[in-house]
């Protein structure tokens, strides 16, 4: 059985929300297996799936540009290493010019938006220019360009989330949706683009949770089917509740204003990315052993 450390009770912690020492017994339960052991947390106390989905754990922001013809747009997320540089006008200003490039010049990837001309060189030679200025490493980490014949609409929620959208309609659906999927962070468009994986693991977890509930079978499969449909509700875009009228779906929000969401691309500063973590009162106490020695 693999040792159940504290970093990975805290992670635990961090997926579920739930009590440090429930944690703890589940991944000792399930010999320190993450996933089980969040199965089975989920199954017990009623937990939603994966609270930590969305943690943004690095600094950074999304550069946002929108041609001025309405039919060209991308996003870029470029990194930092702390919160205060994430507001230094010079690094706001490149990650704004960056997303400007892509949308004019159409860079195939990442190294290929770094070799473009900017300034007096190139894009690659201007970040170094600033990590130089700055005193922090900086990095472009991805971006997303649409160019459609459709209509485009943009969001940023400060310069932590970006969501770029194509769709058929009145610009007024394009801002509102926009600003819905920037609020509401849906994984999926519909519900036939979630993994058939990741269905039949939540209907592991709720036809469990409906054995345990000592429910008559036929009552438990109601709930089995309640739980998904729920789920769906949650994690399509299509399925959640409008965040304008929570009365409608957005797929029902989208009818009744004969519109059409054709795709859409959002980007949250750091998501996915685990930042180093650092004990504060080791690295004082590293430091004073170090000046008396």
């Amino acid at each position: 059985m693999a040792e159940v450390t504290a970093t990975m009770v805290r992670e635990l912690r961090e997926i579920t929300g739930l009590g440090m020492m429930e944690c703890k017994k589940a991944l000792v339960e399930t010999g320190g297996d993450l996933k089980s052991a969040e199965d089975l947390l989920r199954i017990k106390s009623g937990a939603k799936a994966n609270k930590a989905a969305g943690r943004v754990a690095a600094e950074g922001v999304i550069g946002a540009y929108l041609a001025a013809d309405g039919k060209t747009a991308a996003l870029v997320e470029v990194n930092c290493e702390t919160d205060f540089v994430a507001k230094n006008s010079d690094f706001l200003e490149f990650a704004s010019t960056l997303a400007q490039l892509v949308a004019n010049d159409d860079p195939a990837d990442v190294a290929a938006l770094s070799a473009l001309g900017l300034e007096s060189g190139t894009v690659e030679t201007r970040r170094q220019a600033l990590v130089q200025k700055i005193g922090e490493n900086l990095s472009i980490r991805r971006f997303h360009r649409l160019h459609t014949g459709a209509k485009l609409a943009q969001y940023l929620h400060g310069v932590k989330i970006g969501v770029l959208i194509e769709f058929e309609g009145e610009d007024e659906v394009g801002k509102d949706l926009a600003m819905h999927i920037a609020f509401a962070r849906p994984q999926y468009m519909s519900r036939d683009q979630v993994s058939p994986d990741a269905l039949a693991r939540e209907r592991d977890v709720l036809a469990a949770r409906a054995r345990e509930s000592g429910k008559p079978a036929n009552i438990a499969e109601k709930m089995v089917e309640g739980g998904m449909n729920k789920f769906l509700g949650e994690i399509t875009l299509l399925g959640q509740a409008f965040v304008k009228d929570d009365k409608l779906t957005v797929e029902k929000m989208l009818a009744a204003k004969h519109a059409k969401l054709l795709s859409y691309k959002f980007f949250v500063a750091g998501e996915g990315i685990e930042k180093k973590a650092s004990d504060f009162a080791a690295e004082v106490a590293a430091q004073a052993k170090a000046a008396t020695s």
